[in-house]
Formats: C-alpha cells, structure tokens, sequence
C-alpha cells in the first residue's frame, strides 16, 4: 500500500501574536460594526497565541487591488513551494537518503488563496529540475479539505502507479484575501483564525526503493463524502476587489450530526474500530471544530492535543494545515501497525478521511 514517505511543512516569515492582530482589526473596524468590543472576543476565545503571515501586518492598513494581491499570491507561493519541496525531499528526519526532484513522477499542487493559468506547479517545475514527463495535477477550491483530499488523490495514483513517487504541495496564503472593508461577521470571524502556510508530503507506491529511518504513516484507504445544498455552509463570494470569506456558524452543529455517521461507515467498511484508532489526524478548524470532532467521534481532548497545538502556534491555514498535524505524528516514536485517521472538511460541504497505518 502506498506510504507517507517524508514531510516537511515551512511558515511564512512574518510571525503575529493575536493581540496584535486583534488591536488592528480593531481600529480597522471601529465604527463600522456593531458591538464590535464584544464580536472582539473571538481573537482570544479562539484560543490562537500566534499566526504566520507572508506581509508584515502593516501591508493590511493600506488598500490593495486584487490584481496586486493575486500578483503577490503568485509569486510567494511558487517560492515558498520550493523550499516545502526541498526540504521534503532532503528531510533527514524520514528519509535515508535524500532524493531529487528529477525522480518524481507527479505533482499534486493543492490551493484556494490565489488564482494562476498556468497553475502554480507548472511555474515551480521552471525552477527546480523536474522531468519534462512528470504528470501534473493541480487541484483548486477545496479549502480547508484540500490537504486530505490531496493526499487521497496521491494514495489513488500510487495504487495506479506502484513504482512511481508523487509530490502533495499546499499552499495557502490566506492574509493576501484579507478584505478590510468588508465588515461581515464572517470577515471578522476570519481575521481571528485564518493564517499562511505551507505543506509538502511525498507519497511512495507499493514497489518504489525508497528506504525511511523509522516508521511512517502507509495509506490503507480513503473516503469523501458530500453533503448536498451546502455551498453556503464555507467558500469564497468572488467580488471585483477580491475573495471574501463564506463561515457559516453552523459548521460545528453541521460536524456534530453529519461526520460520525460518516467516519462510522468508513471504519466499518475497513474493518476497524474507533477503539483502535491510536492517533487522530485532525484538520485544526478552529476551537469549535475540534470539539465538535471529539463530541462526535467520541474521542477526548487527549486525542486532538497535536491538533489544537498546531492551532495555537499557527492559525487555520486552512489545506496544509492538516499535513502540520501529520508532521507532528510521524516526528513522536510510534508503535508497530498502530492506527490513524486523518480527516478534513472544506466547501462542498465535504468531508475525507483517510485510514492510516504506522509501518516499516
């Protein structure tokens, strides 16, 4: 079964405590919300100490065209993509011996901040020495779920292709969509929780020579599962200044009645129980989110502690977000053919999970 062969995760260079960012949104916002002191409340209720970002927090005081932020999204993500691939490549923490680029058969490059024609992993591939018949495939608009969905469509290749090495690149630069006036709860709601990051995983086939240095994550199945008339539950509203965010408050009610049954079906089908389930790889959506994953799933505060620390020091980053939980759970010593579930939710309303085991 295809394996979680390396990782590696890398954070925009601007790093934010979230009084700082709270005390700006604040004047931004002064006189043009209603109870806004009290809507303030949800930067520290959140939980959030601090939060990458890839413009200094004074950029957001001035106006900014869509243009110059899609500009911007394009080229930081193709370079903070290059360092995510390199030092996933050469991570010595995983590999025993570092690879190069030239070796990778696909690219899976996953993101919903920005928009690029050519894609952001044709302009990567101009810059680092990848083979001229690597596939490509570029994955745009599943948010939060993207890093899952990702890595699903990579554990789909390998099985098609078992010799063969692809690449899961997230990038999300979520403070580029930052919209100062637009003065909706689901913006402020935004500004206290969403940050930057970067995410790169490399995903090996059945019979591909790649040797680890201790034991990693192999991918035994996945599952999506949608949920119809729901497009207004997360997502962008596509106006002439930018991408403004979509956050429904229902989103942890929706999780708590809607992902066990889910998750349920999924185990059952694979033939494993919650009971077995030793690490719970949770996309970190917000404080609510994690509770709602623990109420429903029936797991306690123990079993998303990396989550909620990912959390704190970083933000949602929304898709590679789920990948810095990953990295924390393939860096701890873990036992022998010990289970794990990842899982995500983005627009759609969707969901993935996928069923690890920790394996030589």
């Amino acid at each position: 079964m295809p394996k979680i062969a390396s990782v590696s995760t890398y954070n925009p260079p601007y790093t934010l405590e979230q009084a700082n960012i709270e005390q700006l949104t604040k004047e931004l916002f002064q006189g043009k919300i209603p109870h806004l002191d009290r809507l303030l409340k949800v930067f520290k209720n959140g939980e959030i100490e601090q939060r990458h970002f890839c413009v200094p927090l004074e950029w957001h005081r001035t106006e900014h065209t869509f243009e110059e932020r899609n500009e911007l999204y394009i080229q930081l993500a193709v370079e903070y993509s290059i360092k995510a691939i390199e030092s996933c490549l050469q991570n010595t923490s995983f590999l025993t011996q570092p690879l190069s680029s030239s070796e990778i058969d696909a690219i899976i490059f996953v993101s919903s901040t920005g928009i690029s024609t050519p894609s952001i992993d044709a302009r990567i591939m101009n810059k680092l020495n990848f083979s001229d018949r690597i596939k490509r495939i570029p994955i745009w608009g599943l948010g939060c779920a993207g890093g899952a969905s990702g890595l699903s469509r990579a554990y789909d290749y390998c099985l098609a292709h078992p010799t063969e090495k692809v690449l899961v690149v997230c990038v999300e630069l979520c403070s580029l969509t930052f919209q100062p006036n637009d003065y909706s709860k689901s913006n402020l709601v935004g500004a206290s929780l969403f940050a930057d990051g970067v995410a790169c995983l490399l995903v090996c086939g059945d019979e591909t020579v790649i040797k680890t240095k201790k034991l990693v994550p192999h991918i035994l199945n996945t599952a999506s599962k949608w949920m119809p008339n729901s497009e207004e539950v997360m997502g962008w509203d596509l106006k002439n200044n930018g991408l403004h965010v979509i956050f429904s408050r229902d989103i942890p009610t929706i999780i708590n009645k809607w992902l066990g049954p889910f998750i349920d079906d999924f185990l059952h089908e694979e033939h494993v129980t919650k009971d077995q389930l030793e690490y719970l790889v949770a996309h970190p959506g917000g404080k609510k989110v994690l509770k709602a994953y623990e109420q429903t799933l029936n797991m306690t505060e123990q079993h998303t502690a990396v989550s909620r620390e990912v959390l704190q020091k970083n933000g949602n980053m929304s898709s590679p977000t789920v990948h810095y939980v990953l990295e924390q759970f393939m860096l701890k010593e873990t036992n022998l053919n010990s289970y794990g579930l990842l899982v995500a939710l983005g627009p759609g309303f969707s969901g993935e999970a996928v069923l690890l085991q920790w394996r030589d």
